[in-house]
């Protein structure tokens, strides 16, 4: 409903005695003590409060409980009201204050604004101001910048003291597998700490990998805390928690802006509150720490592969040379009970040995199979035979990754990629932030000298809206300035560790599984003594006939 509409349609009432429908809202800060009362109270008052006025008839009250007002997005009833109102359900919005209506200056104005644009006003009690007036923007954006400025002083105030608590010992979180929290401390719950304890046993003492620990948990039947069913990743998250051996580290998540909340993880943006030995620990120190010197090797043999890489690293590549089927991953044991992996053909796995079934068909293999390492050795020769023209290839792989490369840059950006990192953009981008500190600061000042009478309403006005704008631009090259610099760095990045495995390739370095399965175009195995190896975009054959050189013995 537009304003010329809704003003029209005021004189109608007024003529005809029709009272306008009024919504009021409420919110209760989620640190209010007696949150529950104050509640009720709120939205008794409004309700009186519209009843008084005879040309009034309260439509609905509109209330959320214990949201945060420095941002409307998850106010829902919030949300629901201003949907209502663009519907035209009723004319008038009554609310305490603004800071009860948005601590945000930018959604102080624009819910506002987008209200008065649909003939619907919002009326701010305690600061009397009703949106509808001419002059009531201005007002609102003094008013809702100090709201905003108070907003941001107490969020200072809690970090500082949740901080200082963090200091002396106090837990600041949830009750979590193993440990109960209550009133700042952490006492063992014995039911979890035998689960805690049963994990690191099966991964340390069993040698049982996080999937596997995850399965036998949920087939016997053991109940996670907070979680539908065991992971292995809930179990890496068990193992990596310093708080089983009595530490307590806090901060892990921070908020970065006090209008958002919205958490991120502390990746060293704010200093860690570390305190050692906190409270009673469910396992000892050293059983900790050899169950995470444990995960670090498995990280590091892990970098840089696909998810299954390791699973199945030749699948689809190793044929029979008898029947012409494909080899199928199958785990063996050891005398000493260590597992390893083998390939072994598909027709063989399913029918044994070579022979007429009841149906009289001739069924199985002789196919022999050959063990995971012994296929990687083979591969390891065949590179190793190869004859390269390392100094072509060099420049060849260099020439094509530098163009690849060089097509992905930003529009009308020219850079030598080996002075990539060094980009100066860094010291463009710190000089943007400080114009913009400066900046800010000038359009907070500008509020000063309004309120002291140093500057006319005018001069506010055109001297915020100049530095609205500025503001703006310097945000928008700001912006454009980080996504080049971070783009180059990636780019050098990505140049390094290409060259350096162009590199190692050609000095013959020992490659694994993954490296071998994309260069393999198939491995065939005809007999323990006879093993062809064909590769992809190489006319080249490769026979392996000599198999007690390497210790290969097929079947």
């Amino acid at each position: 409903m537009s304003i010329d509409k809704y003003e029209t349609l005021n004189q109608e009432r007024k003529i005809q005695h029709i009272k306008r429908k009024v919504a009021a809202y409420c919110r209760v800060s989620t640190d209010n003590e007696d949150q529950a009362n104050s509640f009720e109270s709120q939205q008794r008052y409004f309700r009186q409060y519209i009843e008084r006025n005879p040309d009034w008839e309260l439509y609905e009250v509109f209330a959320d409980e214990g949201i945060s007002g420095t941002s409307t997005k998850k106010r829902k009833e919030f949300n629901r009201m201003i949907a209502c109102a663009k519907n035209g359900d009723f004319d008038l919005i009554v609310t305490k204050e603004i800071s009860r209506f948005a601590r945000n200056t930018l959604d102080s104005i624009f819910y506002t604004r987008d209200l008065k644009k649909h003939g619907v006003g919002v009326i701010f009690l305690n600061d009397n101001i009703n949106t509808l007036d001419s002059d009531a923007e201005l007002r609102l954006a003094i008013m809702s910048s100090i709201a905003q400025e108070e907003s941001r002083k107490t969020s200072e105030r809690v970090k500082w003291g949740q901080k200082r608590q963090m200091e002396q010992g106090v837990v600041f979180g949830r009750s979590m597998l193993g440990y109960d929290v209550k009133a700042g401390k952490m006492y063992i719950n014995e039911e979890g700490a035998k689960v805690v304890r049963l994990i690191f046993h099966k991964f340390v003492d069993e040698g049982k990998g996080t999937h596997v620990i995850a399965r036998e948990l949920r087939e016997e039947g053991i109940q996670p805390m907070r979680v539908k069913e065991w992971q292995n990743t809930v179990i890496l998250r068990v193992i990596r928690n310093e708080k089983y051996c009595g530490d307590l580290v806090q901060k892990k998540t921070y908020t970065p802006d006090f209008l958002s909340h919205e958490k991120k993880v502390n990746l060293g943006e704010e200093e860690f509150v570390i305190i050692k030995d906190h409270h009673e620990p469910i396992i000892s120190r050293e059983l900790f720490d050899q169950a995470n010197r444990m995960l670090d090797e498995k990280s590091r043999s892990q970098e840089g592969k696909s998810k299954y890489s390791n699973r199945y690293p030749f699948s689809g590549k190793i044929k029979c040379g008898c029947c012409g089927s494909s080899y199928v991953a199958r785990y063996k044991t050891r005398k000493n009970g260590k597992r390893y992996q083998a390939w072994r053909c598909l027709e063989a796995a399913r029918h044994g040995s070579p022979h007429v079934d009841k149906a009289g068909n001739q069924v199985g293999c002789k196919g022999l199979s050959i063990r995971n390492e012994d296929a990687v050795y083979i591969m390891h020769l065949v590179t190793k035979s190869l004859k390269y023209n390392t100094k072509k290839i060099t420049e060849n792989l260099l020439i094509i990754i530098k163009s690849v490369i060089s097509a992905d840059l930003p529009d009308g950006t020219k850079v030598c990629l080996k002075d990539a990192a060094m980009n100066p953009a860094g010291t463009d981008s710190e000089k943007l932030k400080s114009q913009i500190k400066t900046t800010l600061q000038k359009r907070t000042n500008l509020i000063d000298l309004y309120t002291s009478g140093d500057i006319t309403r005018d001069e506010f006005t055109v001297a915020r809206a100049k530095c609205e704008n500025e503001i703006d631009e310097l945000q928008s090259v700001l912006e454009c300035v980080d996504q080049k610099r971070e783009r180059l760095s990636k780019l050098q990045e990505l140049v390094s560790e290409i060259t350096e495995a162009m590199n190692e390739l050609i000095d013959g370095v020992e490659y694994e599984d993954d490296f071998y399965k994309e260069i393999l175009d198939k491995m065939v195995v005809n007999d323990k003594e006879h093993i062809d190896v064909y590769l992809n975009l190489l006319p080249l054959k490769w026979s392996y006939t000599d198999a007690k050189s390497v210790n290969c013995p097929a079947g």
